[in-house]
């Protein structure tokens, strides 16, 4: 019995409705790097087990590696289907895939389509798929950037929260990348995907766009804490038109107090994030925010901060980096309540595009 191969990711692109599972038969390991989106994992081989068997095939033989690999593949296919896919009906319709399209997913397929489901079995697998996303971001969908500036604290993200939540379409990079952008933006407990997992939300999330409407995203540097932005996609926020989010600098550092809790929970972290701003500012600077962030003075810390390394930073790059920025619209916000940053959303959704 012959499974059908999908020749291609843009040619399975179109297709990919028709499918009532994805199956990425990769280890966890490979998973958890990058996957096609609303894929599930279903490994043939676990980590240690596709060392072992990369290993005996280096080391020994192909075949040795084969003997030893195949029955592990067995048992585990079995357990994925009795697990997993036993109550599923004669016309379900999975996709499967691997690394290259080759002995892993074939495995699967053929022993599902031996059952009599109408598998499909991606050719060329991860890889294929990951050179279409690399083409597909060097000429990304022309989606109508609409950007948010402002400095660090003026309540971009939570104007692009609040715009998503009542209906606009919003490419929140930050959100994306699980950082808040700054050296300070590490998110705790919450570690940032890959390069590649992150091209991968960052494509899904421009291709779901109607190109008809514009796309609020907050003006970034090139890297999102260790995530680099793609290039085009850059490329073209930096030459859309502008937001200027304007916030009175009290209210900005208790925006700040609030977004940062984790920091005031233990001021010790902060004191040692603060030493990758050494090189800026010098060791007896640091060492002078660093007793304030230990002896409780937050408030007086962070407006500091902002006077006298945010602020600069932010305005030496603004005007270079967004060349619409000295025509922007300007959205002056009266305080951090939901209810500010609500009128703020409804008034820009409400412009024409």
């Amino acid at each position: 019995m012959k499974y059908p191969e999908v020749a291609g990711f843009d040619a399975l692109l179109p297709r990919l409705g028709e499918f009532d599972a994805i199956i990425d038969v990769r280890s966890e390991a490979e998973f958890a790097l990058d996957h096609i989106p609303g894929a599930i994992n279903c490994p043939v081989l676990n980590n240690d087990e596709r060392i072992l068997v990369g290993t005996l095939y280096k080391q020994t033989s192909a075949f040795d590696a084969k003997k030893v690999g195949a029955p592990i593949i067995a048992r585990n296919i079995a357990h994925h289907i009795d697990t997993l896919f036993h109550d599923k009906p004669r016309d379900w319709r999975p996709l499967v895939y691997c690394w290259r399209g080759g002995n892993r997913s074939g495995a699967m397929a053929l022993i599902m389509a031996r059952i009599g489901w109408p598998v499909a079995q991606l050719e060329g697998g991860y890889k294929n798929y990951r050179a279409w996303v690399s083409a597909a971001l060097a000429e990304p969908p022309a989606v109508d950037f609409r950007v948010v500036c402002g400095p660090t604290g003026s309540g971009k993200s939570r104007l692009l929260e609040t715009l998503d939540g009542i209906g606009a379409q919003v490419l929140d990079l930050e959100q994306l990348a699980a950082h808040r952008g700054s050296v300070l933006g590490h998110l705790p407990n919450e570690p940032q995907p890959s390069q590649k997992m992150f091209e991968t939300l960052v494509l899904a999330r421009l291709r779901s766009f109607d190109l008809a409407r514009p796309v609020f995203v907050e003006a970034e540097s090139k890297k999102v804490g260790n995530l680099r932005v793609p290039d085009a996609v850059m490329t073209r926020m930096r030459a859309a038109p502008c937001i200027d989010l304007q916030l009175a600098r009290p209210a900005r550092v208790r925006l700040l107090m609030e977004d940062y809790r984790h920091f005031c929970a233990d001021p010790s972290v902060l004191a040692d994030q603060l030493v990758h701003l050494t090189l800026v500012h010098g060791r007896a600077k640091i060492a002078d925010w660093q007793a304030m962030a230990q002896g409780g003075a937050l408030p007086a810390l962070v407006d500091e901060l902002l006077v006298q390394h945010y602020d600069p930073a932010y305005l030496r790059s603004i005007d270079r980096n967004f060349a619409q920025y000295p025509q922007a619209q300007v959205v002056e916000l009266a305080d951090i309540g939901a209810e500010d940053f609500l009128a703020a959303a409804r008034r820009l959704h409400a412009t024409p595009a």
